[in-house]
């Protein structure tokens, strides 16, 4: 699946100058945990997390950095901290190096990304535009609605090589595993390491478009 399959297209946005009362307040109304900010000629320079609003002037959340902490840091430092806790407008508190991915971007692809830089969601950009936002709701929208294809015939040799492709992605011990393939029916013999290696050989299998049936035959190793 790509981010076009699962993207959220309404989408709520905020200019530079939106006022960061403004935005929590919607925030918490549409009940999201960030909104893109949008510039004049409709391009993205920033987004506005709830992460960038946690650290407020006005809630008491202000960071308390230790006396050596403050004399290492440098004035621009100093005073870009003070913008973020102080300042009222979105271009004071928005992230502004946003990731973001395109349409035809595969879902694998942008949970890696969710999950190396630690961020909920990226933006969808198209001809520089924005045109969706995929969160991590999207991703299990994505998981929820997707159904393994039922009654569908594949010929017993080439869903026998789906299969052990499936079983090798999941490092089995393929040297001691044998699989056999009759009208669909699929037979798993051999040796594992494990109980959870003989759990991952079945779920590939029930993974494996045109597997009918399984019997599971494998046994851990005493």
């Amino acid at each position: 699946m790509l981010a076009k399959d699962v993207m959220t297209t309404a989408i709520l946005t905020v200019t530079p100058e939106t006022d960061v009362g403004e935005i929590a307040r919607t925030l918490l109304d549409a009940h999201i945990s960030a909104i893109p900010v949008i510039a004049e000629d409709g391009s993205l320079v920033g987004i506005v997390s709830e992460g960038d609003l946690i650290h407020r002037a006005e809630a008491d959340t202000r960071r308390r950095p230790s006396w050596w902490l403050r004399l290492l840091a440098t004035p621009e430092e100093s005073s870009e901290r003070y913008l973020r806790e102080f300042g009222r407008r979105a271009r004071d508190v928005m992230t502004r190096d946003v990731i973001t991915v395109e349409p035809d971007t595969p879902l694998t692809e942008i949970a890696a990304m969710l999950e190396k830089y630690h961020i909920k969601r990226v933006p969808v950009m198209a001809d520089g535009k924005l045109v969706g936002i995929v969160s991590r709701a999207n991703l299990l929208r994505g998981v929820a609605t997707w159904h393994k294809p039922a009654g569908v015939r594949v010929e017993d040799s080439a869903l026998r090589s789906l299969l052990l492709k499936a079983l090798s992605e999941a490092d089995l011990p393929m040297h001691l595993i044998n699989v056999t393939v009759t009208d669909g029916a699929v037979e798993l013999w051999g040796m594992v390491d494990s109980e959870v290696q003989v759990e991952a050989a079945r779920a590939a299998a029930e993974a494996t478009v045109g597997v009918l049936r399984l019997e599971n035959h494998l046994v851990r190793k005493r």
